[in-house]
């Protein structure tokens, strides 16, 4: 079955005025449009364009929770409807004009243990204080569409901090900002060289920096802003990441997370490049506009540059510290203008079909075993499987439940299709 869905991008501050409507194809609102989320979770589920298609008269399934929640054999397929009434992955369109949040998503086991403890604690869903909202696990991924996506991603190396930190010195000595404050450095210093460096600046930075424009952190911060805008820095090898300190101080001045950044690899993708978010990835995106997948949960631990809440012991508890390279998933050739960015959970697998100039020329068919959601980029796109086909205009989107079996893609546009991993 092929059913069209759609819904209206939320308008989260940090969103793009144009990039989501240039996706889609219509006129921009002139207010931030920072996500459209396109699957069947709670916080904004999809909405179903003809009620009537999936739904007994007189009114049918409004949405795609609705509606698989009533029928989950039919919509899920009976395969994945036996492990619960859930569409297991979340599609959406991001589009960033300024930082979101550090933050990071816990593995499965912690979020069962947080969900079961907080709902025994009686905290509220919808308390400020809560960390978990359900007891699922939520990595992610993110392709970038615009012509660069910019993002802050796991822990970097111990020897690029080291040398981050040798270019602030040599700034702070040169009268870079001023007369010298060794000091504020060295107090950084002291930090990363303890037998566990990243966990415990983390610790300190989150901890003392929450007290305000006073203590140690506020010190740090403030040298380590005005460092990394001096000429000598943003010519450094690490200028990029300087700079992001800049622009993290523009938007939220003061925040330990400014300094933060500084351990984490800074990564700017080109389009059709992808990171992958592992549980404990500590991340942030910065800028641009990408396809993101991701299990369907709504738990989230933030690091700093935001104003929501921060648990800090839950955050320690749940971060990997271990110093990575920038996780970027590299896509899999699948068959004919077809390739898939496939990471190490069941949960989802998302596949890129490019267009073609022959408007009746089918990809390569990607099997289905579980129900798909597919987006076109750019133009029209028509999608064929086992029962008819169905066409998606640019920027629309279509279900596809898993009776179809495989689905092919033909037309001029780009197809992007969530669906469940093998």
């Amino acid at each position: 079955m092929f059913v069209s869905i759609g819904n209206t991008p939320r308008d989260y501050a940090w969103g793009s005025t144009t990039a989501i409507a240039g996706f889609r194809g219509v006129p921009a609102s002139g207010a931030p449009e920072a996500e459209l989320w396109l699957g069947a979770h709670a916080g904004s589920p999809a909405r179903i364009v003809d009620p009537d298609s999936v739904g007994a008269e007189p009114l049918g399934y409004g949405d795609l929770a609705e509606w698989i929640a009533a029928d989950p054999a039919a919509a899920l397929g009976p395969e994945l409807a036996a492990k619960g009434v859930r569409l297991p992955f979340l599609l959406k369109v991001l589009a960033a004009a300024e930082p979101l949040s550090l933050q990071a998503h816990p593995t499965p086991e912690q979020a069962r243990a947080g969900f079961a403890r907080e709902e025994a604690e009686g905290i509220p869903l919808t308390a400020f204080d809560r960390n978990y909202k359900d007891e699922f696990h939520k990595p992610e991924l993110i392709v970038a569409v615009s012509d660069t996506f910019d993002a802050l991603s796991g822990f970097r190396p111990l020897d690029e901090v080291a040398g981050l930190l040798q270019v602030l010195r040599e700034a702070d000595a040169a009268g870079a900002a001023g007369e010298p404050q060794p000091g504020a450095l060295d107090l950084l210093a002291a930090r990363l060289a303890t037998a566990e460096p990243l966990r415990d600046t983390v610790e300190w930075l989150l901890r003392d920096g929450r007290g305000g424009d006073t203590g140690e952190v506020a010190w740090v911060v403030e040298r380590v802003t005005a460092l990394a805008a001096s000429d000598l820095a943003r010519s450094s090898a690490y200028a990029l990441s300087f700079e992001t300190v800049g622009a993290l101080a523009e938007a939220y001045p003061g925040d330990p997370g400014i300094v933060l950044s500084l351990l984490l690899n800074r990564v700017r993708l080109v389009r059709g490049e992808s990171l992958y978010l592992a549980a404990g990835n500590i991340h942030a995106y910065l800028e641009g506009l990408g396809i993101e997948l991701m299990a369907s949960s709504d738990n989230v631990m933030r690091g700093g540059l935001t104003p929501k809440h921060i648990d800090v012991d839950e955050l320690l508890d749940v971060l990997d510290f271990t110093p990575i390279a920038p996780p970027r998933l590299a896509p899999e050739p699948v068959g004919d203008r077809v390739e898939a960015f496939r990471p190490d959970v069941p949960d989802f697998v998302l596949y890129r079909v490019e267009g073609s100039m022959v408007s009746d020329a089918a990809s390569a068919p990607i099997a289905l075993d579980g129900p798909a959601i597919v987006v076109a980029e750019g133009d029209a796109v028509r999608v064929a499987g086992a029962s008819g086909a169905a066409s998606v205009a640019r920027g629309g989107s279509l279900y596809v439940t898993p009776d179809e079996g495989s689905i092919t893609v033909s037309g001029p546009g780009i197809a992007w299709v969530a669906t469940t991993g093998r």
